[in-house]
Parts: structure tokens; C-alpha cells; sequence
């Protein structure tokens, strides 16, 4: 059984609990008012301490049908009491009712998320690919099966989704609509195949990175829909081979796309509309003045990529800058191509 479906459990039961105290109250009030004639305050305020045992005294003397009605009402009253209470108990003695409530605004954040990222699995891949996400910062949710796992995202702060993400429901809780893309890195090349397929039926648009293990996978999920495979094997052995050929160019690479390294960063900047890039070149808009920023290739919104393109190429809205540069001159420079 997963933690939702015990949660909806829980949840169900203090529901069922709750409402049976109400009929009974409801119940009890209407008879003293048939059997009694007393007013509805006069018979609420009698099957009130009936029920919860208070017993100060009878308001209006009883007939023996009254009293025999009583007694029905102390036996399936009390009991019915006890029994929400319980209900009550459990959760918050468990931990449930923190973790519905916690469930609940979960799922209200992902009502309000656009252009986020769904990760899918949580894995060794999955964990390190929320963390590049967390440090840019970007708006990402978790899916994954396991509930245990998700329960420890949720306590890190994190936005997590308990479920199968190759399940259509499951996707549009998580807000593919409103998605800018997804990742899929769960253990199996199937799984994977499903949820670029299911990703892909649901938002035409987003951009889907999926991990490939097994050889031939990678056309398959590319033919799914997915824009990118990433096969952890192939790029671990080519890494381990370039490190032994050309262990400093490795040592450059690493310095340039590692996101803890603050003294020089790699990153793709997109010229927005009516940046002043737009329509120019680097030269004319000062660029080359900046000693920290190196334009490494412009990748046109056509797809054609233009390495070391000079400082005279001229730019165009949409065309994507790769920048080598220091942290802060990229971020001036973001906030000049944005707008």
C-alpha cells in the first residue's frame, strides 16, 4: 500500500467519523423534540451532555419514553464519540494529519507552478539533477513511486508527487500543461519509453530529456518524442577515456560546467524581445569590453550553431548565446538579453 493510498485512508476514516458524531447529534436533537416537545436549543444542549457523558441534570423532567431514548442515545453516542476521537488521536500521535496537510499544500503549489520542470524518479541521476536545478534557482517537481522518498523531498523543502508518472493523471497533477519540460531518469529503458510517450501526448511543447540504458534505447526514445538521451554508460566511458588523452581539457570542462565552482561558469543565455542585443552585434551593444565574458558559439533559433562567431555577427531575438564567463558578468549579461 503507498503513503497516499494510506493517507486517503486515514483521511476517509476521520470523514466517516466525523460525520457519524454529526447524525448522532443530529438524531438525538430531533427525538427530544418529537418525544419531548422541547425546543431544538433545549434538546441540542441535552443530547450534547448526553453524549459527551457531562450529565449535569435533566432541563425538563423526562417521561419514560424520553428516558428510554436516552439510553439509546448514551450507548451509540458515547461510543461514537470515542470513536472519533481515536480517529483524531491516531493522526496526530502518527504523524498523518502533518502529513495530509502537508500533502495538501503540496498539491496547491503545483495549481499555481508554470514553466517548471518535472523530474521523474529520484534516483542517484535524479537527486544530482535537482540540485543543478536548485542552484540556478529553478521551479522543479519530483515524481516518484516510493514513499518513503518522497516524504524526504517534502521535508527538504521540495515539491514531490507520490505515483507513477508514466500515468496521465499522475503528470497532469504535477502541471504538465504548464510544464517547460521533463526529465525521465526511473531505472528502466520501459518506463522511460512511457513516460516520454505520455509526456509528450500531453504538452506538444515541452522539451524532454530522457535517460537510455540499454544499447538501442536511444532511438526508440527519441522516437517517442524525446529531444535529447542521455546514456549515463557512454558518457561515463567517454569522460574516463578523455581523461586519460586529455586530462586538461577535462580539468577545463569541469571548471567551466560545474555549478560549484564560483570562479567561472559556462551557460546558455537566450536574447529576449526588445533586448538591445536584438537586430545588433556584441561589438556595437559593448560586450567585448567585458574582460569576464567570452561568446564560445550563438545557436540560431533555426538550430544552427555558430562557433566562436566573432564580435561582429549580428544577433537576433530567440538566438541562444553559450557564454564563458565569471558568475557576475553573467548575470549582467542575462539581465541585458532578457529585456
Amino acid at each position: 500500500m503507498t503513503g497516499a493510498s494510506v493517507l486517503a485512508g486515514s483521511t476517509r476514516r476521520l470523514v466517516l467519523a466525523v460525520m457519524a458524531g454529526v447524525i448522532v447529534i443530529a438524531l438525538g436533537t430531533l427525538g427530544y423534540i418529537v418525544i419531548e416537545g422541547w425546543s431544538a436549543f433545549d434538546a441540542l444542549y441535552m443530547t450534547v451532555t448526553t453524549v459527551t457523558t457531562v450529565g449535569y441534570q435533566e432541563i425538563h423532567p423526562l417521561s419514560p419514553t424520553g428516558r428510554a431514548f436516552t439510553i439509546v442515545l448514551v450507548i451509540s453516542g458515547v461510543g461514537t464519540l470515542f470513536y472519533v476521537l481515536g480517529n483524531i488521536a491516531r493522526l496526530v500521535l502518527e504523524g498523518e494529519l502533518r502529513a495530509i496537510f502537508g500533502r495538501y499544500r503540496t498539491e496547491g503549489k503545483m495549481k499555481a507552478i508554470t514553466t517548471h520542470y518535472i523530474v521523474c524518479g529520484y534516483g542517484r541521476m535524479g537527486k544530482r539533477i535537482c540540485k543543478e536545478l536548485s542552484a540556478k534557482p529553478l521551479p522543479f517537481v519530483v515524481i516518484d513511486k516510493n514513499p518513503d522518498v518522497i516524504s524526504a523531498v517534502q521535508q527538504e523543502g521540495l515539491m514531490a508527487l507520490e505515483g507513477d508518472a508514466t500515468r496521465d493523471d499522475v503528470l497532469i497533477r504535477a502541471g504538465i500543461e504548464r510544464a517547460k519540460g521533463v526529465v525521465s531518469v526511473v531505472n528502466t529503458d520501459t518506463e522511460n519509453l512511457y513516460i516520454v510517450l505520455t509526456a509528450r501526448g500531453l504538452n506538444k511543447d515541452l522539451f524532454i530529456v530522457a535517460r537510455g540504458g540499454e544499447e538501442g534505447s536511444e532511438q526508440k526514445l527519441l522516437r517517442a518524442g524525446a529531444n535529447r538521451v542521455i546514456s549515463p554508460y557512454h558518457i561515463g566511458g567517454m569522460q574516463i577515456a578523455q581523461a586519460l588523452i586529455r586530462p586538461a581539457v577535462v580539468d577545463f570542462l569541469e571548471l567551466a560546467t560545474h555549478s560549484e565552482h564560483l570562479d567561472l561558469q559556462m551557460e546558455e543565455l537566450t536574447i529576449g524581445k526588445g533586448s538591445r542585443f536584438d537586430g545588433r552585434t556584441p561589438c556595437e551593444c559593448g560586450l567585448e569590453e567585458d574582460r569576464g565574458l567570452m561568446v564560445v558559439a550563438v545557436k540560431r533559433v533555426s538550430g544552427h550553431l555558430e562557433f566562436n562567431p566573432g564580435p561582429k555577427v549580428v544577433l537576433g531575438e530567440g538566438d541562444k548565446l553559450i557564454v564563458l564567463g565569471q558568475p557576475k558578468s553573467l548575470q549582467r549579461l542575462e539581465a541585458l538579453l532578457r529585456g
